[in-house]
């Protein structure tokens, strides 16, 4: 059986992204729309009357506005902006999250894309807080830095451009868009301390979570909840630290839909630091998107992954 899915802005590198995972595919019938009509609300309504599935690549505002224009319609929509992410009206797509949370996305009309930060950070977080090892409301800090990608095409253009500098912070006044479904989602009732960064790479991302040890809390507890939470999952590892070495490489899972956990530190210095790799682009964004596509049609959820 073929399934038609209509990218709405599939100019943008989420959206390319997304196209060139389901163009190889046999069982996706793309829907385009000519390059001249890609903003005309009648052309892009026409699409999704033809659409199985809508995936949305725009900005939160004309993100909303889709859902509008295909509000009759029997669509099913994926979100991959932010949108929509703490709305109890969609499913987030996070098929890992929790045991139930896959067949949610595969009964759901609406489903929201994580962002890529939150992907890191919920999946540390989430499993932490549910064996009680991190509390709701204590006091976390996230670090993390992402390829120039993450940024839009005006980041890109800096890059490209070698105008923009080697690697920058940015969001320190803490209003970054991702902590809404950071908080949402992982469990926390504090609000964390989060630092972004961006480097000279173009994909790739590493977040990570600095803990202290002690009170039960050690690096083979925090290993073995993370380890256990994600048993069987084809899509999300738990490493052990010596595996990758004194160096953590944010681009390592490039191209893939692969995210990475490990727990690093001493227990004798009380220390830890747990980290996330993933791609950006990957499980962080056009990835993800696609696996949750193939949870929502009921097909093998690696596919074209």
């Amino acid at each position: 059986m073929t399934h038609r899915v209509f990218i709405d802005g599939e100019v943008g590198t989420t959206g390319l992204q997304i196209r060139e995972r389901l163009e190889r595919r046999e069982d996706i019938e793309l829907i385009r729309i000519d390059h001249d009509r890609r903003k005309d609300a009648q052309a892009r309504r026409a699409c999704f009357e033809k659409a199985d599935v809508a995936i949305l690549c725009l900005p939160d505002d004309a993100a909303r506005e889709a859902v509008q224009l295909a509000s009759d319609l029997p669509l099913r929509l994926i979100d991959a902006s932010t949108a929509h992410r703490v709305d109890p009206a969609w499913v987030f797509g996070f098929a890992e999250m929790d045991a139930a949370q896959r067949a949610r996305i595969a009964g759901a009309r609406h489903v929201s894309n994580p962002g890529c930060y939150s992907t890191g950070a919920i999946a540390m977080l989430r499993p932490l807080i549910a064996t009680g090892l991190v509390a709701p409301g204590e006091a976390v800090s996230l670090n993390a830095v992402s390829g120039y990608t993450g940024g839009g095409n005006a980041l890109i253009a800096e890059y490209e451009a070698a105008t923009a500098p080697p690697h920058f912070l940015y969001a320190l006044a803490q209003g970054h868009k991702h902590l809404p479904e950071i908080m949402e989602r992982s469990g926390l009732s504090l609000r964390p301390v989060f630092a972004p960064s961006v480097g000279n790479f173009a994909q790739g991302m590493a977040v990570s979570l600095p803990l202290h040890l002690g009170g039960g809390r050690s690096l083979s507890s925090l290993h073995s909840a993370l380890s256990a939470h994600y048993a069987g999952a084809e899509f999300v590892r738990v490493r052990e630290a010596e595996e990758i070495g004194a160096r953590v490489d944010p681009t390592a899972l490039n191209g893939t839909n692969m995210l990475e956990l490990s727990v690093h530190g001493d227990d004798s210095n009380f220390c830890a630091v747990v980290v996330a790799v993933l791609d950006n682009l990957g499980k962080g964004a056009s990835g993800a998107a696609v696996q949750n596509l193939n949870i929502m049609l009921g097909m093998d959820e690696g596919a074209g992954l």
